[in-house]
């Protein structure tokens, strides 16, 4: 009884050491910033499915996230024009398709956000777990993994120029404030569109889904 009660304290203590640790590492690297979020991001940890929960996916993505001023933004990237391509000029998160030497789909999306990118997800970054994997509609053969990574710096990108134009960053509460639609060649489609960034399709369903767990434990 004695050893199983010295287990849980000790238990407890861990996490809480967990919790200063990287609150401190968002102070140092974002300053108030950093410090502003730190609750929100444990939360938000608590709530998302473990990295090794892969449930059947073939494909992975990361929803990268950065703390600026006094809130959080992500990054999104523009992939080129390419008919080969069904995601051809949209805006989207950095990730792809699982290689035969991946041994997990963590490694999927640590491979193509550098490839993408040039972000190394394994150096001052946190995975904070990941989202409800989704199918897609242009690819049903596809079920992808979003992973929601947070920096703990900021980083040098340099994109991939046969993959993808351009990338920004936008605060969570303009993704929000900006949720619509947008018309395109087909028709009117669930959006999110900030200025001339149109985000909708895949992407736009993993953020429904993202910020869903966020604004309930923000």
């Amino acid at each position: 009884m004695c050893s199983d009660f010295f287990k849980v304290v000790i238990l407890l203590q861990r996490a809480f050491f967990d919790i200063i640790f990287n609150r401190q590492k968002l102070v140092c690297s974002f300053g108030v910033a950093g410090l502003a979020y730190a609750d929100d991001v444990e939360r938000l940890s608590k709530n998302l499915k473990p990295v090794t929960d892969e449930q059947g996916a073939n494909a992975a993505v990361a929803l990268l996230l950065k703390p600026k001023d006094d809130g959080l933004t992500v990054l999104f990237v523009k992939r080129v024009e390419n008919l080969a391509d069904p995601w051809s000029g949209q805006m989207a998160f950095p990730g792809g398709k699982r290689d035969v030497k991946d041994a997990n789909l963590k490694q999927t999306v640590v491979r193509e956000t550098m490839e993408e990118t040039g972000i190394n997800l394994l150096s001052r970054c946190r995975f904070l777990g990941v989202l409800t994997a989704l199918s897609s509609r242009p690819r049903p053969d596809l079920r992808v993994l979003p992973f929601v990574v947070l920096l703990e710096h900021e980083p040098l990108i340099k994109l991939s120029a046969k993959e993808l134009e351009g990338f920004v960053w936008i605060s969570l509460d303009e993704i929000i404030k900006h949720r619509g639609s947008a018309r395109l060649s087909f028709g009117e489609v669930p959006a999110f569109v900030v200025g001339s960034i149109v985000i909708w399709g895949l992407t736009y369903r993993m953020l429904e889904n993202f910020l869903d767990i966020f604004q309930r434990v923000k």
